[in-house]
């Protein structure tokens, strides 16, 4: 059999590639980083090719660093919940699941006792970094996004449709010159997530006012920061009308008289053939059945 690297130079490759940067895997793997980087350079000098872009504070992998990636990592999991398992006695399920962290705070938390009770045995890694698509495969099994729609060589489903909420502070509504037409959102700023960057204009084009022009748009990447942003009176923030109904925020209120359907929706997405490994099907059967039970 031909002679392989070591284990620990593989598992420091892994998680570079994952984390990014030398200083984060370190710290996940409990070594200096000047250890878990002479690890990575026994990896590439027993391969006798570079697997990273160096970059300032970051570490990208290259076209070699990405094909080995995708090649053993799946590996590396799998071996990791074999030991796991067989170390705790018990059969460990183990699912890496990319989602929003509003999702998960807002959905998907407060049932998670429900996905444990019945199956116990089933365990989640919760990644809740960007560009989660591109990393199906590639150390996610499956995720759940916001997009409009979905690869159509993915395994997708959508979870709910929605409506998009001009969302502000109750004292912008209650106060002096209370903000009550559309028209004075030319004085106010407008909130926007960036994987929902077209609920303005889309919400604008509904409602038939495309000549309003906001004074500013702030982007945000967290949904959890645009809500309380816009309860701080920082700005109107444009997002679906679950996300007002399951903050439950006494601060905050919706404006105007008529919302219109977002162009985005929450979607559950794997490979296809990982909706054959039974951690997948198990959570997306119990994910599916839950929102239909609400």
């Amino acid at each position: 059999m031909r002679r392989l690297p070591p284990l620990t130079a593989i598992e420091a490759f892994v998680a570079v590639a994952r984390l990014g940067s030398i200083k984060a895997a370190a710290q996940e793997l409990a070594l200096s980083p000047p250890a878990l980087s002479r690890r990575i350079q026994t990896l590439e000098r027993f391969l006798a090719r570079p697997l990273f872009d160096r970059r300032h504070q970051a570490m990208v992998p290259n076209a070699d660093g990405d094909r080995l990636l995708s090649a053993i990592a799946p590996a590396l999991d799998g071996l990791s919940d074999a030991i796991e398992s067989m170390t705790s006695g018990t059969e460990v399920l183990r699912l890496r699941l990319g989602v929003l962290p509003l999702y998960a705070s807002q959905r998907l938390f407060p049932r998670l006792g429900d996905l444990r009770a019945a199956h116990p045995e089933l365990h989640l890694d919760i990644d809740t970094g960007s560009n989660a698509i591109a990393r199906l495969g590639e150390g996610l099994d499956a995720v759940i996004v916001l997009a409009r729609d979905i690869d159509p060589t993915l395994h997708a489903e959508r979870l709910d449709r929605n409506m998009v909420y001009p969302i502000a502070a109750r004292r912008l509504v209650e106060g002096p010159d209370p903000l009550v037409a559309p028209e004075q959102l030319a004085r106010h700023t407008v909130l926007l997530h960036r994987e929902m960057i077209d609920t303005f204009v889309a919400w604008r084009h509904a409602a038939g006012l495309t000549a309003i022009e906001p004074a500013a748009i702030d982007y945000f990447d967290s949904g959890a920061l645009m809500l309380e942003a816009a309860a701080q009176g920082l700005g109107v923030a444009f997002m679906h009308e679950s996300h007002f109904h399951d903050a439950n925020d006494s601060r905050l209120v919706t404006l105007f008289d008529f919302q219109v359907t977002s162009p985005y929706s929450y979607w559950f997405a794997c490979r296809p053939r990982a909706l054959q490994t039974k951690p997948v099907r198990l959570f997306r059967d119990w994910l599916i059945r839950t929102l239909r039970e609400d």
